[in-house]
């Protein structure tokens, strides 16, 4: 039997009843949630991982049959919670994970007993009145661009999904996740990604959620948090001061106070 934890590369933090299980976007690994273990560990059991091709993990476990679309990814999600006989988790997601924990959530709800979306977009692509942020030819562009040189789409993308300008430290973290992620599975994750359309997804979601949207976000404009907000049963919307696509990074302080008061419960400030 495939050894789940080892693929994964999945870590126990932390102590208490109730677990939280935290999953990384596109081009990042788990040590993006620094600032929300720090937070939250002394009041829940966290269990973070890494997407197979991202940090830590077993690149040898990698299929492109299998990781051909987000399904494959929110199977491992539950395959980490049936290795650890986790129950009734709170997932928080960013980005694409986002809509990675709908669809695991919507084929076993009794796994989860909480969803936060932060910085979330069901699509990437504009259609119609929906506004994803870009143009099926922009996304096109931007996938060849990746193909034919990963590393200089990596340092120039980075920093502009990070945003925050005034620290750019921030940019060059997400550089190097992006330019330390096997590269041959980070070209077909993002084009997972970015072609992605989980609209349709939403109406089915029954666990109840959160989605943090930032007030400026390159890849996941403002009308997205409404559109989300609007077509997800029993989902709020709380639009946060942080600017950019990673503000569990640029504004970890800002995105804790929300998550804690959606959970109604206690933090360690920061």
């Amino acid at each position: 039997m495939e050894n789940i934890i080892l693929r994964n590369n999945v870590r126990v933090i932390g102590s208490g009843d109730q677990a939280i299980i935290l999953a990384h976007g596109f081009g990042c690994d788990q040590h993006v949630w620094r600032h929300l273990v720090k937070a939250f560990e002394s009041f829940f059991k966290i269990v973070a991982f890494d997407y197979v091709g991202a940090g830590a993990s077993d690149n040898s476990a990698y299929s492109s049959e299998k990781y051909g679309s987000l399904d494959g990814y929110a199977q491992d999600l539950i395959d980490v919670l049936d290795a650890l006989e986790i129950r009734d988790v709170i997932f928080i997601g960013h980005s694409v994970s986002s809509m990675i924990g709908v669809r695991a959530a919507i084929k076993y709800p009794g796994h989860f007993s909480k969803l936060i979306f932060v910085a979330p977009t069901p699509s990437y692509i504009n259609d119609g009145d929906y506004a994803g942020g870009m143009d099926k030819e922009d996304v096109e562009s931007l996938l060849s661009i990746m193909e034919a040189n990963y590393l200089g789409w990596s340092s120039s993308l980075a920093p502009l999904v990070m945003g925050n300008p005034e620290s750019p430290e921030l940019g060059d973290e997400l550089t190097a996740n992006f330019c330390s992620t096997n590269p041959d599975i980070a070209k077909e994750f993002a084009r997972v990604t970015f072609l992605s359309d989980s609209r349709a997804d939403l109406p089915k979601l029954k666990v109840e959620s959160l989605t943090l949207q930032c007030s400026e976000d390159i890849l996941a404009p403002i009308e997205v948090g409404e559109y989300i907000r609007t077509h997800t049963p029993n989902n709020s919307l709380v639009v946060l001061k942080a600017t950019g696509h990673c503000p569990h990074l640029s504004a970890p302080k800002e995105t804790v106070a929300a998550i804690s008061k959606f959970l109604n419960c206690t933090y360690t400030d920061l």
